[in-house]
């Protein structure tokens, strides 16, 4: 009996003795854990921060471009601390690693739609081809945009519709953006009657826009004859407008050139129908026979 209990103290000692060498070896290694995370969540805040003013200091860098990349630096300086905490405690950094990269790899697979929109966000920051407040076309939109996302970017219709369109999209078809230039061109084109004053038409046009304040001077306004239809003159006047009065100023250069032309008695004719000769030069011996047929039938 008294042997069996010198056996249990013996072991017990031993386990306390193995217990206390790990909890030395392995307090070190949390103490050595403990700092490298509390200086590596210090660094990464530091970091992020740094490269997002760094950026901002850059001309053209939009705010939620540098947010971005301040992000990116962060969550790359705490993936690199959460390996080194592991490697405290003996795991092999180099099997994480390849851990790491196949989860990233499965995850760009999963969510390559969603990279997509996130590479063609990154490069609508970069590029800019159009900011908040100006208005937009492509062939699968149009409207004034109203925020540029990493996913999408929100615009908002001529009607007043919400519209949110993934950056793909936007990335990957021309853009027409009206608001870019300072100034735009106008083509007013008219239809005036072959008999109606033609040198006539074209100066009340070019009077008209001279006399408009918002009409640039530079190049100064002109008017031509554009097309010759079958039924009407297209007279063309050719202007320049700042680009945030060109929609008023267009509609009410349309009114006034109407109502000069009514006042000065040019006409503005409607559509006409053309007759065609050569298809009633085919139609109307048909007709004669069908007549002459109806005339014999009859007679019998």
């Amino acid at each position: 009996m008294e042997q069996q209990a010198t056996e249990v103290v013996g072991v017990t000692q031993d386990a306390f003795a193995i217990l206390w060498a790990l909890a030395i070896q392995y307090s070190l290694s949390v103490l050595g854990a403990v700092i490298l995370i509390v200086l590596g969540w210090l660094l990464a805040g530091l970091l992020e921060r740094w490269t997002r003013q760094a950026l901002l200091r850059l001309s053209g860098v939009d705010d939620t471009l540098a947010s971005f990349f301040g992000g990116v630096v962060r969550y790359g300086v705490l993936i690199l601390v959460v390996v080194m905490v592991l490697g405290q405690f003996g795991v092999q950094t180099a099997s994480i690693i390849a851990a790491l990269g196949a989860i990233g790899l499965a995850i760009g697979l999963a969510l390559q739609g969603t990279l997509q929109n996130i590479a063609a966000g990154i490069m609508l920051l970069v590029l800019r081809p159009f900011r908040v407040g100006e208005f937009i076309e492509t062939s699968e939109v149009s409207g004034v945009v109203q925020d540029v996302g990493l996913f999408a970017t929100r615009l908002k219709t001529a009607d007043g519709l919400y519209r949110l369109a993934p950056n793909s999209i936007l990335w990957n078809v021309p853009i027409t953006n009206a608001s870019r230039e300072p100034y735009r061109m106008h083509d007013l084109n008219i239809r005036i009657g072959y008999g109606d004053d033609l040198d006539k038409a074209l100066s009340l046009m070019v009077d008209l826009a001279t006399k408009d304040d918002r009409v640039e001077k530079d190049p100064a306004p002109s008017a031509f004859v554009a097309e010759l239809q079958e039924s009407a003159l297209i007279v063309t006047l050719r202007y320049w407008v700042a680009t945030e009065e060109w929609w008023q100023t267009t509609r009410d250069m349309i009114r006034a050139v109407k109502r000069a032309f009514d006042e000065n008695g040019v006409s503005v004719p409607y559509p006409q129908v053309t007759y065609n000769f050569a298809q009633s030069a085919l139609e109307e011996p048909a007709l004669a026979r069908a007549e002459r047929s109806s005339k014999r039938g009859t007679s019998h």
